[in-house]
């Protein structure tokens, strides 16, 4: 039984229709015409495993399904790949990966990928790539930019982090609001200097839910501070 045909047997098409609703896949949305058959990602990384053997050129195959879980499972295989492989087979899945990026195109693909390729792969090294990728008209080679730096902020590395959450200032979707946020609460836990400095500079030309996403660690009085434009 290959990849497909083992998530269809489980598939679910009540739990599908309500994905379908959570990852706004109607016309004019950001996921429109995603197609889910209604499997949980614990069962999905759970037949991933399974296929683990596969090649990179089956695996495109599974990447360009109209099934949102067989695109999951097959970056989920993805991911298994790039941690077991020394750095040559590396830069092949990390080439792979990227000439495959319009595939990625969820929230969740994005986030439970690009962090552990993109951006575990490009760890001391030239980072221009994710420049390119945040100034990219594709909504997730943007996301795909900040949240591979997510790797970076874990080493307290967060140069890349804050200048490319600087070129996204003014990005118009709420998605990479919500991700430039959330990266940059993630560089305060390790700093919190660092993001108040790189507040201080920026909140005000900030989108409001990516600031509140930014400050959500503060104490009270300093997110009304930031909120309220009186810092």
């Amino acid at each position: 039984m290959g990849l497909r045909s083992e998530l269809s047997s489980i598939a679910n098409p009540a739990k599908a229709r309500i994905l379908q609703r959570f990852f706004k896949t109607g016309k004019g949305e950001y996921a429109e015409g995603d197609v889910f058959l209604g499997v949980t990602v614990p069962e999905t990384r759970r037949i991933a495993k399974k296929f683990s053997h596969l090649s990179l050129a089956e695996l495109q195959k599974s990447l360009e399904s109209k099934y949102h879980e067989e695109r999951l499972a097959a970056l989920l295989v993805l991911v298994e790949k790039f941690q077991k492989s020394q750095e040559f087979e590396r830069k092949r899945i990390f080439d792979f990966y990227l000439k495959n990026a319009r595939f990625v195109n969820n929230w969740d693909l994005v986030d439970l990928t690009a962090p552990k390729i993109s951006g575990e792969f490009l760890i001391g090294k030239d980072k221009k790539l994710l420049y390119s990728l945040a100034k990219s008209e594709n909504l997730w080679k943007r996301r795909i930019a900040i949240i591979s730096t997510f790797s970076f902020i874990r080493k307290k590395d967060f140069e890349d982090c804050l200048k490319i959450s600087g070129l996204l200032l003014s990005d118009r979707q709420d998605l990479i609001h919500k991700a430039v946020g959330w990266m940059l609460r993630e560089v305060g836990k390790k700093d919190k200097k660092a993001l108040q400095s790189f507040l201080e500079e920026n909140y005000r030309l900030m989108p409001r839910t990516m600031l509140r996403y930014a400050i959500e660690r503060f104490p009270e009085k300093e997110r009304k501070a930031f909120l309220k434009g009186k810092v």
